[in-house]
């Protein structure tokens, strides 16, 4: 065991966070922290990292332990470059190897000029440089508040190969399914102040928790029963002085004394749309650039009426870009997009710049609906905002108090209100607790209309999509039928290499950026790093040589298997690094 909360508890203001919670951390544990948005998961990460200090209970970490931390919003030095900031706390003794890791694991995020000031760069690209300073930093316990965000589809599976192979603990807040799926194998759910840890992944923590449930609902309707038969013999009137009628008396306290269990809250979303016409959305030979690069080139498309299609690519390419045209946000350089009469686009943007700050959260749903017609009937504001885990205080509090979850929770009413019938999704993933997306889910299930949704969760596209629109380089988009996971199996390429992003996570007009180029020590380094790859090549070809002829003497045989897997490691860190610097030359020939 490496670290020990035990009994912690954490309020802000009247919001209880954490009650009592216990949670221990063995040295092979990787976790995955999950729960409804609001409920204090990111400040349960603080408290195991250090950042934050629990209001009781104690936190206790083995000897020698380190703890690596990515925060939700990571902040840094003023002045600092991409590479100081993710060398910061980096050792002496380990610094020129660990500077190698650092620029490779950058270049595989999308970010190449490791000399930029991080004060130039984007919300996601500094959350990137954080990451990549998590990874790179040597510790036991590492801890991650959503790593998945701003990372396009191919860094987020690169990201898990990562996670798999790490050597020491780890702890993460993800809504990644597939992530919680295939990296973690301990499920912590936080629910009502209380954790509930499941040694399972994803798939198994489903089953696990409705056996936990079932249980607990059995063992309550015991309960009531038993209490129903001791109720009706305290009122016909219990004899008090009998030794046999004071136990029945006590047993009737103890049975009234304990809790039912609570239901777990949830959204709920019931289904509303505006009538859809014959005519929705026609794309016709639409072309868009930016600073003399081209975003997209001559694509049409007529959207269906129940048509379910997901957007990938990697970040910069100009998905955004597309669904803001569609949204009639922005006109494209040549083409047209003609929208039918009865169509009544919702749009849910990456963030939450609709919303205004200081308006409350149930004026601001109600200057869009006052009320709503869904399947269930015709829904109030206050009863929607309820749906959506907005309680009496939560409703008349300004939007700018609210968390970063709440924010996109109220975002997502607000568009879901105004009964759209074609549905625009920009990343509608970020930000949204496992609850909410599943039902999310199950709602587009049942969407009348048509839903176009970029996104780089494999999960929710495999869930959802019908149709894949891939960016493929030069503003071509493609078509695939089926998921994410049939659109890997169909790609021409299967090994895309991580683009370099350009601009913000914004797609807005890419800003000017420093070329790229070797350092003196890379320029070197560039020039032999073949030669030293066929060399420990050479080496490992050698030494399998060496070992059969050398089977029968066990203690030879054993230095050479020695000798072996520290070529092998070596070979690996140079074509680690061979492909950093290939990368980077490229880089530079554009």
């Amino acid at each position: 065991m490496i670290l020990a909360a035990e009994n912690i508890s954490k309020s802000y203001t009247l919001k209880t966070l954490l009650d009592s919670a216990t949670l221990y951390v063995e040295d092979d544990d990787k976790m995955g922290v999950i729960g409804i948005n609001g409920t204090g998961k990111s400040t349960l990460l603080k408290i195991l990292a250090g950042i934050e200090e629990p209001d009781a209970g104690g936190i206790s970490r083995g000897k020698n332990v380190r703890v690596g931390y990515l925060p939700q919003n990571p902040e840094f030095r003023m002045g600092a470059t991409v590479i100081s900031a993710v060398m910061d706390g980096v050792s002496a003794d380990v610094r020129e190897l660990k500077d190698y890791e650092a620029r490779s694991i950058l270049m595989r995020l999308g970010i190449a000029d490791c000399e930029a000031k991080v004060e130039t760069l984007s919300g996601g690209q500094r959350k990137k440089v954080a990451l990549a300073a998590a990874l790179v930093r040597p510790c036991e316990l590492l801890i991650l508040d959503e790593p998945t965000n701003h990372l396009d589809n191919e860094m987020v599976t690169w990201l898990e190969k990562q996670l798999q192979s790490f050597q020491g603990a780890l702890v993460m807040v993800t809504h990644d399914r597939y992530f919680l799926e295939r990296v973690v194998n301990k499920i912590v759910e936080l629910d009502g102040g209380k954790l509930y840890t499941y040694p399972a992944n994803y798939s198994k923590y489903l089953e696990l928790k409705a056996e936990r449930e079932d249980m607990a609902q059995a063992s309550e309707r015991k309960r009531q029963a038993l209490l129903k038969v001791e109720l009706a013999w305290m009122r016909r009137g219990a004899r008090a002085r009998s030794t046999k009628a004071k136990g029945r008396i006590q047993r009737f306290e103890q049975l009234s004394a304990v809790e039912a269990p609570k239901a777990q809250e949830n959204v709920k979303i019931g289904s509303a749309a505006s009538r859809l016409g014959r005519k929705t959305v026609e794309i016709d030979h639409v072309s868009k650039s930016y600073g003399g690069r081209t975003l997209i080139r001559d694509f049409s498309y007529i959207v269906l009426r129940d048509d379910r299609v997901g957007i990938v690519g990697h970040n910069g390419c100009g998905k955004s870009t597309l669904l803001n045209m569609i949204a009639g946000r922005l006109q494209p350089d040549s083409g047209s997009i003609t929208v039918g009469d009865t169509v009544k686009i919702g749009y849910f943007a990456q963030d939450n710049a609709d919303m205004d700050g200081e308006k409350r959260a149930i004026d601001l749903i109600r200057d869009i609906a006052l009320s709503v017609e869904t399947d269930e009937g015709t829904l109030t504001a206050t009863q929607m905002m309820e749906r959506f885990l907005f309680n009496a205080d939560l409703q008349y509090t300004q939007v700018k108090r609210l968390s970063g979850g709440e924010k996109r929770r109220l975002y997502l009413l607000s568009v879901l209100i105004g009964a759209p019938n074609i549905l625009l999704l920009d990343e509608p993933t970020n930000d949204l607790d496992i609850q909410t997306l599943t039902i999310l889910e199950d709602y587009l299930d049942h969407f009348p209309g048509a839903v176009v949704a970029a996104s780089h969760d494999r999960y929710f596209l495999d869930r959802l999509m019908q149709r894949i629109f891939a960016y493929e380089g030069e503003g071509v988009i493609r078509q695939y039928p089926g998921g994410y996971s049939d659109y890997l199996d169909a790609r021409p390429n299967p090994e895309m290499p991580v683009r370099v992003e350009k601009g913000t996570a914004q797609e807005k007009e890419p800003v000017r950026q420093k070329k790229v180029k070797f350092t003196f020590k890379e320029q070197r380094e560039f020039e032999t790093i073949d030669a030293d790859v066929a060399a420990a090549e050479a080496r490992i070809a050698r030494l399998d040589e060496q070992i059969e002829r050398s089977a029968a003497d066990y203690l030879e045989l054993q230095r050479l298997m020695e000798e072996k897997q520290n070529a092998e490691a070596e070979l690996e860190r140079l074509t680690e690094r061979w492909v950093y610097l290939n990368d980077l030359y490229e880089q530079m020939k554009e």
